[in-house]
C-alpha cells in the first residue's frame, strides 16, 4: 500500500455562530482546505464527514449542497469526541487502500452551552446524582483525584496546565479565547468539580476543520509534495472490558492501547515526537495523557508540567494551539483541528507559536464511551 498525505488542511476560527447552519460552518472549512491544496470539489473522489449532534442529518451531503454536488460517495461518522479524527482516519484508509487517490475529510459541530454527559436513560433507579455523576467534569475530576492519590499530583500542578494552554492561545488567531490566565486566577476561579475550576474546563464552541488527503502518486502528479504531510501512523481503539467499567469510566487504557499501535505503525517512539496536540478536555486529562502517551513515566507528569517541558520551547510542546481549554472543543471538528495544528508546525507555518525544527507530531482525541484516535504525522521531506 502506498503512503497517504495531507495536501490541504485548514480550520475556521472557533466561536459561536447561532445565525449559521452546521453545513454552512462545515463548508467554510472544506473550501479553506481545498484552497490550501489549490484544488476544487470537482477534484475530490469521496467525502468523509464527522459530526455528532446531527449525526442522522446527512451533514456530509448537505455540505456538498453548499460547495458542489458532484455525485461522489459520502460517509458520515459519529464517534463521540473522536468523531472528526474517525472521519479523517476513514478517509486516510480509503486512500491508503488504493480505493481513491484524493478525498476530503470534514469535521464540524455546533454546540450549545452547558455540561456534557450525565443522564443515562433506561429504567429503574437513575445513577446520576445518586451513585456519583456521569457529567464530564465529574468524571475527569475523579480521574485527576485518582492520579493525585497515587502519585501526589497537586491542585497547583493541574492548574498549571491551564496557565500554559491559555498562554499558548494568545499566539493562535483561530482560538476561541486568547487570554492569559495567571496561576492565581485559575486556582481561584469558580470550582466546577475539584480539582477542575472553570478555567480548567474546555470550551463548548461551534467550529469546523477539514483536510484533503492524497495518495503519493496523486500528490506528485499535482506538484503538492513540497507541503505534503505524511500520515505515518493511525490508530483507533475502544476500551477492553474491565471490572471497573461497571461503575466507573476508565480514561487511560484506551489511549495507552492506541498510542502503542500508532507508534508501532509509525516506526517511532514517544521520544521521537516533537510536538503533541492532545485531548485536554479538562486540565486533569492533560496530565494523565502525558503518561498515557509515553511522554514521561507513570507518576512523572506533575514534574513535567512544573519544569515547563510541555510548554512552547520545552522538551515536547503540548497543545500549542491553546488546546481545547482555549481554542475550544466542537466535538466533531476537534480531531481534524488537531491535524491542522500539527501540520501547520510541520510545514513551518505556525508563526509566533512555531515549534522550531519539528519533524514528527502526534494528535490525540478520546471520546469517553469509548473511542481513542491517534495520528502520527511527518513533515514534508523538502522542508
Amino acid at each position: 500500500m502506498s503512503d497517504a498525505y495531507v495536501v490541504g488542511v485548514d480550520m475556521i476560527k472557533f466561536g459561536r455562530f447561532p445565525e449559521r447552519t452546521v453545513p454552512q460552518i462545515g463548508s467554510e472549512a472544506a473550501l479553506l482546505a481545498l484552497d490550501d491544496a489549490g484544488l476544487s470539489i470537482q477534484d475530490v473522489q469521496a467525502l468523509y464527514c464527522g459530526n455528532l449532534y446531527q449525526a442522522g442529518a446527512m451533514v456530509g451531503q448537505r455540505i456538498l449542497q453548499e460547495i458542489g454536488q458532484t455525485g461522489i460517495p459520502v460517509v458520515n461518522t459519529a464517534n463521540a469526541c473522536a468523531t472528526g479524527a474517525t472521519a479523517f482516519r476513514e478517509a486516510w484508509m480509503a486512500v491508503k487502500a488504493g480505493v481513491y487517490d484524493l478525498v476530503l475529510a470534514v469535521g464540524v459541530e455546533q454546540m450549545g452551552k452547558g455540561l456534557l454527559g450525565g443522564g443515562g436513560g433506561g429504567k429503574g433507579i437513575p445513577k446520576e446524582g445518586l451513585l456519583g455523576s456521569g457529567l464530564m467534569p465529574a468524571v475527569f475530576a475523579e480521574a485527576g483525584m485518582e492520579h493525585a492519590k497515587k502519585y501526589g499530583t497537586s491542585f497547583e500542578q493541574f492548574a498549571k496546565v491551564s496557565v500554559k494552554n491559555h498562554h499558548h492561545s494568545t499566539l493562535n488567531p483561530k482560538a476561541m479565547y486568547q487570554i492569559e490566565t495567571p496561576l492565581e486566577m485559575v486556582m481561584n476561579a469558580e470550582m466546577i468539580a475539584y480539582p477542575n475550576t472553570k478555567l480548567m474546563c474546555s470550551v463548548n464552541v461551534d467550529g469546523s476543520a477539514a483536510a484533503v488527503i492524497a495518495s503519493e502518486s496523486k500528490a506528485r502528479e499535482l506538484g503538492l509534495m513540497k507541503r505534503a504531510i505524511r500520515v505515518r501512523g493511525s490508530a483507533l481503539t475502544s476500551d477492553p472490558w474491565q471490572e471497573r467499567d461497571l461503575v466507573m469510566p476508565d480514561v487511560n487504557t484506551c489511549t495507552r492501547q492506541a498510542a502503542k499501535t500508532a507508534y508501532e505503525m509509525a516506526g517511532c517512539g514517544p521520544e521521537d515526537i516533537d510536538l503533541v496536540e492532545l485531548h485536554d478536555c479538562f486540565a486533569t486529562a492533560e496530565i494523565l495523557h502525558y503518561e498515557n502517551l509515553g511522554l514521561c513515566g507513570d507518576g512523572e507528569a506533575g514534574k513535567m508540567i512544573d519544569e515547563g517541558q510541555t510548554a512552547l520551547g520545552g522538551k515536547v510542546p503540548v497543545n500549542c494551539s491553546g488546546g481545547l481549554l482555549s481554542k475550544g472543543h466542537p466535538l466533531g471538528a476537534t480531531g481534524i483541528a488537531n491535524i491542522y495544528e500539527v501540520a501547520t508546525h510541520l510545514r513551518g507555518e505556525a508563526g509566533k507559536r512555531q515549534v522550531e525544527g519539528a519533524r514528527l507530531g502526534l494528535t490525540h482525541v478520546i471520546g469517553l464511551g469509548s473511542a481513542c484516535a491517534i495520528h502520527v504525522l511527518e513533515a514534508p521531506a523538502a522542508a
